[in-house]
């Protein structure tokens, strides 16, 4: 009789491979629309493992208990200013919203004072190129505002309807995280050993992954609230309406590798100088250059250090297709997929050198 270990590939075995796949893609569809939920609870559990661990030990060894610390810090200092952030945030970019149906902020008249301040070797220039219909311009950058408070104030109306949705999202990730904290090495013994690789290479995979989210999270994420709110202070410092706004415009699209907080506060900075506002267009345009814009050079590689090793346009493109297709996840899968796969193709690279090295002996 032969043993089945000694058959190769087999029917039976042909066909618990082909149920595996079935039963693995089903359970992923089934778990898809907490997808974001299962994102946050990983990434929280990664970034705030070390403390955990800390408290465990603080505590003499009562992991429970420790864990149970660390969801009322997540809870306290990331999810409660999270969420009072953004009620005030629509509250202020509602009243932008109502200023501009009211009529209060005219975009006619700001350009109208841009377009006469502008030098006449400026108007010159925009001739040449055909840039001389302003009140095309005002049209389409009026009608654009409009739609995007339109679309905001949609947004705003559906979350408020949704809020259950959300509290059921936010219970299901802090519950999810509680158990990821407390037998999170147990879990990733258990994946770990079920990868069917290599144990260096699933190591090596692993290590990748865990590195790549703390340093999308305290490069990016922490970068991005201190830049918003330095951003922030400095717009109400100099009396600037809706510094709230401006703020967090600043820290989200510092998010965002090669665009960052110059494509607000350059603008505004252009438009402070252009309505005569000299001396608020100049102070904003040197604290945007050298204080806002230095955080990113000087925090993200003290909090990062060379953690990713992904180059900087590797970091755009994928997040930004992570944002395409996952919405604000795609913050944390787009670099994640992107380190993947990068990690995946040097595994494979030195793996056939070392088999290259060994035939050529």
């Amino acid at each position: 009789m032969i043993a089945p270990d000694s058959r190769g590939f087999s029917l039976e075995r042909g066909f618990f491979l082909a149920f595996l796949i079935i039963v693995s893609l089903v359970f992923a569809w089934l778990i898809a629309p907490f997808f974001g939920a299962i994102v946050w609870a990983v990434v929280a559990a990664i970034v705030f493992a070390p403390l955990t661990d800390w408290l465990t030990a603080t505590l003499g060894g009562r992991r429970n208990f420790a864990t149970v610390l660390t969801l009322l810090v997540i809870l306290l200092a990331v999810i409660l200013p999270t969420v009072l952030l953004g009620g005030a945030l629509l509250q202020q970019a509602a009243g932008l919203y109502a200023k501009i149906k009211s009529g209060k902020i005219d975009f006619d008249l700001v350009f109208f004072q841009i377009e006469g301040r502008l030098p006449n070797w400026v108007q010159q220039q925009l001739a040449g190129y055909g840039l001389t219909d302003f009140a095309a311009v005002r049209a389409r950058i009026a009608d654009g505002a409009v739609k995007s408070f339109d679309s905001l104030a949609a947004r705003a109306f559906s979350l408020g309807q949704s809020v259950f949705g959300l509290l059921a999202t936010l219970g299901i990730m802090l519950y999810l995280c509680f158990f990821l904290l407390r037998d999170g090495r147990t879990i990733v013994a258990k994946v770990e050993h079920a990868i069917p690789l290599l144990p260096e290479y699933r190591r090596a995979l692993l290590d990748k992954f865990a590195a790549v989210v703390r340093a999308t999270i305290k490069g990016s994420m922490v970068v991005a609230v201190l830049q918003g709110l330095i951003g922030g202070l400095i717009v109400w410092g100099l009396g600037i309406g809706g510094a709230l706004l401006w703020g967090v415009l600043m820290g989200a699209f510092s998010l965002l590798p090669a665009i960052g907080t110059g494509i607000v506060w350059v603008p505004m900075a252009l438009y402070l100088l252009a309505t005569g506002a000299i001396w608020q267009g100049i102070a904003l345009a040197l604290c945007g250059f050298f204080i806002i814009s230095s955080v990113d050079n000087v925090v993200k590689p003290i909090l990062v250090g060379r953690d990713t090793q992904m180059p900087d346009y590797v970091v755009l493109i994928s997040t930004f297709g992570g944002l395409e297709l996952f919405g604000f996840n795609g913050l944390v899968v787009g670099p994640v997929i992107a380190a993947m796969f990068i990690a995946t193709w040097e595994i494979f690279s030195r793996s056939r050198d070392a088999h290259r090295g060994i035939g050529t002996r």
